[in-house]
């Protein structure tokens, strides 16, 4: 499954809206590219569940198995982070729940 397939599979013109907020902020393509990675994979450890539906104990537990399940180093955990807190707040425009309370492996 392409990345893209995975996003939209969960909600129609998801991957529009990412990458409009991607431009509004005039991100680069890199950045694009690794906060496309991390949201799909967030929404795949969802079940592929509509975004809108979920909530901030959703990310909680994907930002915790990155942690203790897959043991991600400190700046892979980091980016994942960033790219959540840009995905519910600048996407979704959900508030951040603040500190998520996870220490990188």
């Amino acid at each position: 499954m392409d990345i893209t397939e995975a996003l939209e599979q969960s909600q129609p013109g998801l991957v529009g809206r990412v990458k409009d907020a991607i431009h509004k902020h005039k991100l680069n393509h890199r950045s694009e590219q690794t906060y496309l990675h991390w949201i799909t994979r967030f929404v795949l450890f969802s079940d592929l569940k509509d975004p809108d539906a979920l909530a901030n104990e959703d990310r909680q537990r994907f930002l915790e198995y990155l942690t203790n399940g897959m043991r991600v180093s400190r700046a892979r955990f980091n980016q994942a982070s960033q790219a959540l807190t840009f995905f519910y707040e600048d996407v979704l425009g959900k508030t951040s729940a603040g500190d998520n309370g996870c220490a990188a492996a």
